[in-house]
């Protein structure tokens, strides 16, 4: 199987696609959760699109080789946001949608640990055919689940001792 390399154009292209697929929906509502890390960029992006509050929580599944070994999901206790509450309605962003186990533990923990929320929807920019979790909104689905090679991912690998000297 062949990776899925993407590049930052190809990345915010997609962000916008998934914007355009939330918008035609017509659903409504209140804030933004996004998963730490994967989903900040996209999570950051689609708050300042839709206009509404973006909450931040982390949750962590994969380690060591660069990030490319899964294991425990860990879901932070915290979450961190300028709104003074959640809303009822909430979009839960992450980049990618695997195994699906990290998107449904933070889901069933905004329901069970937030009261005022009633409703949350997923979306993510890539929907892999391997998940048992299916979200609400995605840009593609990949049949062959191949692994996807983020752009960001170069700082996986790279220390500051790597970047000393080159800022001038």
């Amino acid at each position: 199987m062949t990776d899925l390399v993407v590049g930052w154009d190809d990345y915010h292209r997609a962000i916008e696609d998934l914007a355009a697929k939330v918008a035609a929906s017509g659903w409504k509502f209140d804030g933004i959760v996004c998963i730490a890390r994967g989903g900040l960029r996209v999570g950051d992006a689609l708050a300042r699109i839709f206009k509404v509050p973006l909450a931040i929580i982390a949750a962590s599944s994969y380690t060591g080789e660069a990030g490319t070994v899964r294991g425990a999901i860990t879901v932070a206790e915290h979450m961190t946001m300028t709104a003074p509450r959640l809303g009822e309605r909430l979009l839960l962003v992450d980049d990618l949608v695997d195994s699906g186990v990290t998107l449904d533990v933070v889901k069933r923990h905004l329901l069970a640990r937030h009261r005022e929320v009633k409703e949350v929807r997923t979306a993510v920019l890539w929907h892999k055919a391997c998940s048992q979790v299916v979200p609400d909104f995605a840009v593609a689905r990949l049949a062959d689940s191949p692994w996807i090679r983020q752009p960001f991912e170069r700082y996986d690998l790279m220390q500051p001792a790597d970047l000393v000297g080159r800022a001038a």
